[in-house]
């Protein structure tokens, strides 16, 4: 069963959210209000979710991209963040998103003799058991020690000097904004109306209650009252903007951390496997990705512009200089291909490191009709949006049905596994490479029938985009058709991976994405090229922000780049 997300469903979501009262109304199209709009839907409620910009466009589209449990949280003696995190992790690998989520090797080098090898091992131990159930599968295989002749073989671009010996233990990874547009086309298949683009900016009130939303098109301009007997505010680091129009600040604090990562070509790092590294401050993760590397993160606060965090050339060489401590052939700026900063929505406690604070989740009910939730980490969505949605419950009277997401796969899930094994018979019936059939089938699993037919339809849609051949043209018009893309940035940074994994960040393939998008979404050639032009603007000012020193000048110059439609603030 799938769904579309173009424009004529958009409208007809905002439609039904204006005309019919519903139960409840989710604000914040990150990864937690996907899934708290999910949750609900599936629990037999009508539901409504509404993101001011594009779906996943703020943390959920600019994290580390791992599904973890935490290795580092053991240490910190978090044993019930680190559990509910790994159960997550294997459902989400067994059961929820196969075709996504997929399991991938990280070594931990050691860097003294004798005391560290138990001390790791039998922490890793705990973090392969630690989550174990019968209900809650692991999904990936054992840890296991290696000697220094086995990591010199396994990661020949690692120094000598730099580890006696390691362990290699089990995460996994995702894509992190496409599983976000999963989830919504997911809750919409099952009857959720969903609408990029329009944000909140006020709340309806019975007194004290809240009723609803004052909402707002973007697009059009157009404001509309939207009636709910609850809302869910899921806005990560906006919550206290949020919290501040029901009267001021309310019961959650949330403080915005800066993570940056840097983008560099495979051939780059000579390893087979990823890389977890001790920093003084946390720890730095080399992670596969494709024909690439992702290396982070950084840690610092961010209180300065919360839609376009920006990453500095401060940030990009303390990330170069941590990880050319271990590298036989060190990384220059010249290798960065890509990079991208985003905000972690963190509760405030006593300390002031952001390091610190806490990654668990609170919910909250400032006031009657208004369910918040914040904080939290990605692989633990699933949890927040059911403790979101359990308290939202108690204002609906009657008898609702509790949280089954654990066992509804998201979308493409179903028959993964039968067309993974039929991909070379889908190779000769497609003329496509089996290489192509696997790219489709881990970005859309068993879905990718709908863009081989549309290719079957258009031939042209078979080709790769040029400049950026890893995708083909199909994926551009269905991103359009089908995932709710509405603007060329969406799809270049989020539907695909382009700005990010291309030495031009997607310059050249603009113009024939621009075209492909524009017939679907009915743009004339003044809005294309408008698109191009907004998209041209913002690489411009990304690498320029990238070669400032300090946060403020950096940010200076990448707000410069601001679109007609890009909101910067809920209130």
């Amino acid at each position: 069963m799938s769904v579309r997300l173009g424009p004529a469903e958009r409208a007809e979501s905002l439609s039904q959210m204006a005309e019919r009262e519903l139960d409840v109304l989710v604000v914040g199209g990150g990864v937690v209000g996907a899934g708290s709009a999910l949750d609900a839907v599936t629990r037999g409620l009508r539901v409504g979710l509404v993101e001011m910009r594009d779906w996943a466009s703020g943390t959920s589209s600019r994290s580390s991209k791992l599904i973890h449990g935490g290795l580092r949280y053991l240490e910190m003696l978090d044993f019930g963040l680190v559990r509910e995190a790994l159960r997550e992790r294997g459902l989400l690998l067994d059961r929820i998103a196969p075709h996504l989520v997929r399991k991938v090797p990280f070594l931990y080098p050691l860097t003294h003799r004798f005391w560290e090898r138990p001390y790791v091992g039998a922490g890793l131990m705990l973090y392969d058991t630690i989550g174990l159930s019968p209900s809650h599968p692991r999904g990936v295989p054992m840890h296991r020690h290696l000697s220094q002749r086995s990591v010199r073989r396994i990661v020949p671009g690692l120094k000598p000097e730099a580890t006696k010996g390691a362990l290699q233990y089990y995460d996994a990874q995702v894509d992190d904004a496409r599983f976000v547009s999963t989830i919504v086309r997911t809750a919409a298949s099952f009857g959720a109306y969903v609408a990029n683009r329009t944000q909140a900016i006020g709340f309806l009130r019975d007194g004290e209650r809240v009723i609803g939303a004052r909402l707002r098109d973007v697009e059009s301009g157009e404001e509309f009252d939207v009636r709910a007997k609850v809302v869910i505010n899921a806005a990560g680091v906006w919550t206290d903007e949020i919290q501040q129009m029901v009267g001021g600040r309310g019961s959650l604090r949330v403080m915005a951390s800066k993570g940056i990562h840097l983008v560099v070509p495979r051939d780059r790092i000579r390893s087979t496997t990823g890389m977890i590294l001790r920093t003084e401050k946390s720890v730095l993760f080399v992670i596969p990705w494709g024909r690439h590397w992702i290396i982070g993160t950084t840690d610092t606060p961010w209180e300065l512009d919360k839609s376009h965090p920006a990453a500095t050339s401060t940030d990009i060489d303390y990330l170069l200089d941590h990880v050319n401590e271990v590298l036989v052939s060190p990384l220059t700026r010249d290798d960065v291909q890509g990079v991208y900063a985003g905000l972690r929505p963190l509760l405030v406690g006593e300390s002031d490191e952001t390091s610190k604070l806490s990654r668990e989740h609170t919910v909250a009910n400032p006031v009657p009709g208004l369910v918040m939730v914040a904080g939290g980490k990605y692989t633990t969505y699933r949890v927040m949006a059911a403790d979101a949605v359990d308290a939202a419950v108690h204002s609906l009277g009657g008898p609702i049905s509790p949280c089954i997401t654990a066992r509804v796969p998201l979308l493409g899930a179903s028959g993964f596994q039968a067309r993974w094994n039929q991909r070379h018979l889908l190779a000769r019936e497609s003329s496509l490479s089996v290489a192509r059939i696997e790219h489709l089938l881990h970005r859309y699993g068993s879905l990718a029938e709908e863009l081989l037919s549309m290719i079957s339809s258009d031939p042209d849609l078979g080709r790769p985009l040029p400049g950026a051949e890893d995708y083909l043209a199909v994926e551009v018009a269905y991103a359009a058709s089908h995932e709710g893309a509405r603007h060329l940035t969406d799809i270049l940074t989020r539907r695909t991976r382009i700005s990010i994994e291309t030495w031009d960040r997607g310059v050249s393939v603009a113009p024939v994405a621009a075209d492909i998008a524009g017939e679907v979404l009915g743009w004339d050639a003044d809005e294309k090229a408008r698109q191009i032009s907004v998209y041209l603007k913002r690489v411009e000012a990304e690498r320029a922000s990238q070669q400032e020193l300090i946060d403020a000048a950096a940010n200076a110059v990448r707000v410069e780049a601001r679109d007609r439609y890009d909101v910067v603030s809920p209130a």
